[in-house]
């Protein structure tokens, strides 16, 4: 299987372009090539293919084989591939995902995209929709219990479900033991990712996420723009903020008039190689 591993923010994926390759199982292969000491080394495995309603389409598969729905860092590079392999000349690319159609803007330095302008749609509050239990009309700010302590969560869907928790230390966060158990809560019927943020400036803020189904990942695209809406939401940020994460940053804004999540980030590819079972 011929493969290329590129990252957003450090976000890292394999990306296999079914145009030219067969891959009868992605998820179990995605269990193979994410891990670092038999594999390639990844958060997950993304297939780049024909669509019949917008120019490609991808699918994500998490390092557990699982598959989300949405990946803003890897729509974004599946942007890059697209067009630094020559599947595209145009540098407006429509991207059909399991949330949606996004619209990608490339930004090309050199003959090569440099970073990436997603529209990543409008914001989804409703409990079911996100899901989770709850029995207001949002959840703003609502109190968990999970582990030993209660928390306070706002929860969004960028088409794929976030909780999104306020600290006051990112950096010495016990992500390790908090992420899973707020991943696995019994309010979350479909899991959730999670990101705990601190809030430094009406226009900054830094983020660590736990995403479900790869654990701590360096960036999370989807989470970044769910962590904007909930500072927004919660009177803490203006309409647009630049996010620090693990391996980079990533700019969100907000539109009022629109309603709709914009990110702006890099996207880079690492190597290209074939991998053999």
């Amino acid at each position: 299987m011929k493969f290329t591993k590129l990252h957003g923010c450090g976000n890292g994926y394999i990306y296999v372009n079914l145009f030219e390759e067969k891959l009868e199982n992605p998820a179990e292969m995605s269990i193979k090539v994410s891990d670092c000491h038999f594999g390639i080394g990844s958060d997950g495995l993304i297939t780049i293919g024909p669509s019949e309603i917008a120019d490609f389409t991808m699918h994500i598969y998490n390092a557990d084989g699982s598959e989300a729905e949405m990946c803003g860092n890897g729509v974004r590079c599946v942007g890059k591939y697209v067009y630094d392999h020559g599947l595209t000349d145009k540098t407006e690319v429509a991207v059909e995902t399991g949330a949606g159609i996004k619209y990608l803007t490339l930004n090309v330095e050199n003959g090569k995209v440099a970073t990436v302008r997603v529209d990543m749609g409008e914001p989804i509050f409703e409990p079911a929709e996100i899901p989770v239990v709850a029995e207001g009309e949002k959840v703003i700010n609502e109190p968990i219990i999970v582990g030993d302590k209660e928390w306070k969560m706002t929860c969004v869907s960028m088409g794929n479900p976030h909780a999104v928790v306020f600290v006051d230390d990112v950096k010495n966060f016990p992500l390790e033991k908090y992420g899973p158990l707020f991943e696995n809560h019994e309010r979350f019927p479909k899991r959730t990712n999670t990101e705990f943020v601190k809030v430094v400036s009406r226009n900054e803020a830094y983020m660590r996420v736990w995403e479900r189904g790869s654990a701590e990942t360096w960036a999370c695209g989807t989470g970044t723009c769910a962590t904007v809406v909930a500072c927004i939401l919660n009177g803490l940020t203006d309409r647009k903020v630049l996010v620090h994460l693990l391996g980079g940053d990533l700019v969100i804004e907000w539109d009022e008039e629109t309603n709709h999540v914009f990110m702006t980030g890099p996207a880079t590819e690492v190597f290209s190689g074939e991998y053999n079972e």
